[in-house]
């Protein structure tokens, strides 16, 4: 294989398809990118057994080939390169790969392709587009809510299913949580989406799309099926398994019956939490207390061993006499994704789900587990 590529566009690329690669392996060849050479391209792809993904970049091929090339290091040759400086690679049939890049030399081991792996996609239940921002919405409105506990693997991921929604019409609707706290966000379905089953999108791939979305502009092609699901962002084609298992009634655990409102500045909610909860122990819990009396919340948080904070804030609250405790980190994680100036809390009683979203919309809700304070 002989071929030369511009520094810029193996960078770019590699940083898409490296990401995925772990540090460590169990076969060293999951540590390696597959490098294609044929015709005016090069095709990377990268895998971790559950995640592939693959980019086609321009290059001058001399002569075609097939190789795998140790994937972290590669990209860190590539990113101390000069910016728009050219590169060779050159490999002779054997187990060395020849960087040069001006006055740089680099061999590296390579690996047989024979034994890399190949995601097989299948056939794919459903296919539509999307916009690339509404996804990006979707994701972000939801994926701090997934749960790390590996016990309970069918919570490590977004659920995204297509539901009727009671305004009329299909929904494409994304769930994640931990049992503590849940976000729930929707968009109009996208043609061919409709009657999409529920899926389970895990954590890492969640995470690996996101940065591929990150200052995409266009239509994202989603195909799905029973086990996988394939994302194409621009050049960028991600293919990954899903999760198995059966993802929780979340409407059920939905407040149904919050009467009490109350209607708070979010920015200055958030500082407030943020500050008073300085002191609050972990050992505690974090817990911060919401006090509502004539048109005033009071927060609050007490520490044996570092003492006591409190701040007021003027608020709209239709019942006086109302005490509430939370996290204090899951409750900034929950303003932090409130959009208007106002946040809206739908109380019932102390020891019942909390009901968060943002004034005049709702196309995302979040519930929230109370602490006892």
């Amino acid at each position: 294989m002989k071929v030369t590529l511009e520094r810029n566009h193996l960078l770019k690329s590699l940083s898409h398809v490296h990401r995925v690669v772990e540090r460590r392996n169990t076969y060293p060849i999951l540590a390696n990118v597959l490098f294609k050479a044929s015709d005016d391209k090069v095709e990377l792809r990268a895998t971790d057994l559950d995640i592939e993904v693959t980019e086609a970049i321009p290059a001058m091929v001399s002569t075609a080939g097939t190789t795998t090339i140790p994937a972290h290091t590669l990209y860190e040759i590539v990113r101390k390169l000069s910016d728009g400086a050219e590169v060779r690679l050159e490999t002779d049939g054997g187990e060395q790969m020849v960087l040069t890049s001006g006055r740089s030399r680099f061999n590296l081991q390579c690996l047989s392709p024979d034994s890399f792996p190949d995601l097989k996609s299948g056939s794919f239940s459903h296919e539509f587009s999307m916009p690339a921002a509404a996804l990006r919405e979707l994701i972000e409105r939801t994926q701090f809510a997934i749960s790390n506990e590996e016990t309970r693997y069918y919570l490590n991921g977004i659920y995204f299913h297509a539901v009727s929604s009671s305004a009329g019409g299909t929904v494409l609707r994304a769930v994640a949580t931990d049992g503590h706290r849940m976000a729930r966000a929707e968009i109009d379905a996208p043609a061919g989406s409709e009657g999409m089953t529920g899926i389970i999108v895990p954590k890492k791939t969640v995470g690996e799309v996101q940065k591929l979305l990150d200052g995409a502009d266009g239509d994202v092609a989603v195909e799905v099926s029973d086990t996988k699901i394939r994302f194409t962002v621009g050049s960028v084609v991600l293919l990954s398994k899903l999760i198995e298992g059966t993802f929780p009634d979340y409407d059920r655990v939905t407040p149904k019956n919050n009467d009490k409102q109350m209607n708070v500045d979010r920015a200055a909610f958030a500082t407030a939490v943020d500050r008073v909860s300085t002191i609050a122990s972990e050992r505690g819990g974090k817990a911060v207390k919401l006090s509502a009396r004539d048109g005033l919340l009071e927060l609050s948080v007490t520490n044996p061993d570092h003492g006591t904070a409190s701040e007021e804030l003027a608020v709209e609250f239709d019942t006086d006499g109302f005490e509430i405790g939370f996290n204090a980190r899951y409750l900034l994680d929950i303003v932090g994704q409130i959009r208007s100036e106002s946040a809206v809390f739908m109380f019932n009683d102390a020891g019942s789900p909390t009901l968060v979203r943002d004034e005049g919309e709702t196309r995302a809700l979040y519930v929230l587990m109370p602490m006892r304070v």
